[in-house]
This record gives structure tokens, sequence and C-alpha cells, in this order.
């Protein structure tokens, strides 16, 4: 993905600070939250959530909640599932297809909760 391209499509400005941000969403394998996204990257808090905020306005970064109450943060990428774990926390990515095809329904983000592989063999 080029970052410079898809910021420019959007109609923004490429800052440093936008592009650290996006960068580190980019090479991320999972979700990332502000603590995870705040190594590595210089500027201050506000900064940073305006930021987001600008990017999930042009549909760059989708976000949501976990169960420690932080906001994740990923590039906009086609719908697919996220899991959270009840015991351990980890957010994980689901690859696999998942068909939530509810009429009348437009469907933004998928939330799984239970327990992870690791946790489910304890």
């Amino acid at each position: 993905m080029d970052i410079e391209n898809l910021v420019k499509r959007k109609n923004l400005k490429l800052t440093t600070a936008r592009m650290e941000i996006l960068e580190k969403l980019l090479h991320a394998s999972r979700p990332l939250c502000y603590d995870e996204l705040k190594n590595g990257i210089s500027m201050d808090k506000a900064t940073f959530y305006r930021n987001i905020t600008k990017f999930e306005d042009k549909m760059i970064v989708n976000s949501f909640e976990s169960n420690d109450k932080k906001r994740y943060f990923e590039l906009n990428q086609p719908l697919h599932a996220h899991f959270i774990c009840v015991i351990c926390d980890k957010i994980e990515c689901i690859k696999e297809p998942l068909d939530f095809n509810l009429k009348g329904y437009s469907i933004e983000n998928i939330i799984l909760k239970g327990k992870c592989k690791k946790c489910n063999q304890i």
C-alpha cells in the first residue's frame, strides 16, 4: 500500500505525524491501541487523536473498543472479524471468511469474544 497516494486521494496533507501513524498501522499484524502506537512516534496525544479522527472520517482507519476499554486502530480493509480473548485480552484478526449477511443491515464491524486457542487449553 502506498501511503502517500492514499492520503492524497483522500484530499489530506501528508504530514510527518500522519506518515508515522500510517506506517505503524501498515506494518502491524493486528489492530493497535494508542499505548502500542505511541512508541516510536514523535507527537503528543492530542495530535495523535486529531489525526486518527481525521483518518476515521476519511475512512482510512477503522477502530473498535476492546475489553480493556482501549480503542484499537487498523487501516481500513475488507470487512473481517476480530476475536478478543476474555481471559488474556489478546486481539486477533480472523482471516477465515465468516458469513454475516443480515438482510436490511449494513455491518461495519464484527467482534467475537471468547477464549483464544492458548487460553482454551488451560
